[in-house]
């Protein structure tokens, strides 16, 4: 019969265990957390909206280049509109 071994006491697993009727994260940690979400999504949705409106125009510009100053402006406010979910975003951080 083969022995087993016991592993020394720095290879052991470690477990931890939480008190009773204590939370993981305090409300602060969680205000935090959801700040940096929000951000993340109001920052990373407009920015790739923003790369589309630019993609598409710079696309039928090259397809039709006389339509280029009929492009501009619709172009410009549709990038503006974008960028105002981006402001949106923000407001909503920093009033959390």
């Amino acid at each position: 019969m083969e022995r087993k071994r016991k592993k020394p006491s720095h290879m052991q697993p470690k477990t931890y265990y939480l008190k009773p009727n204590t939370s993981r994260m305090s409300p602060e940690t969680m205000t935090t957390l959801a700040k940096a979400l929000v951000m993340a999504i109001g920052g990373i949705v407009p920015a790739l909206s923003i790369g589309l409106i630019g993609l598409k125009a710079m696309e039928s510009i090259g397809r039709n280049p006389e339509a280029a100053g009929k492009m501009f402006v619709p172009m410009l406010l549709g990038m503006a509109f974008a960028e105002a979910i981006a402001i949106y975003s923000l407001v909503v951080a920093f009033t959390l």
